[in-house]
């Protein structure tokens, strides 16, 4: 569970509406890297994804639990564990979150708690050498 700090980051950054733009700028760059999209289940189609994205950072940060309502606990690890996620994939996800962290210019603090927690859960997620 977040501590109060860490949950007033939702209503700082300015709610559902930051995230789901965070998240839409976020896949506009994995569209656009075929290595990274190519980890992807469905790469024609990324609504569920960035929807369930959208929710889990909103949930995470102290929002809605409207992701937890539809998909149950999050589960990160295991649902990741599919994907062929080495170095390379961690570091293209990173730097497509960086960039969209960056476009949306969210507080100073804000941001910094982003960029961090993006830096540790994106190494979490690495299953490849």
């Amino acid at each position: 569970m977040l501590d109060e700090e860490s949950a007033s980051i939702y209503a700082a950054a300015g709610g559902l509406p930051f995230f789901v733009a965070l998240v839409d700028h976020f896949y506009a760059g994995v569209a656009s890297d075929p290595g990274l999209l190519a980890i992807y289940p469905e790469p024609d189609d990324l609504a569920g994804a960035r929807r369930h994205l959208s929710l889990f950072l909103a949930q995470y940060w102290g929002g809605p639990r409207t992701y937890d309502a539809e998909r149950g606990h999050p589960r990160l690890r295991m649902r990741h564990a599919l994907f062929a996620i080495g170095p390379a994939e961690r570091d293209a996800w990173l730097r497509h979150m960086r960039s969209a962290i960056k476009t949306l210019d969210p507080p100073p603090a804000v941001g910094a708690r982003l960029e961090a927690y993006f830096e540790t859960v994106a190494e979490g997620m690495r299953n490849r050498p």
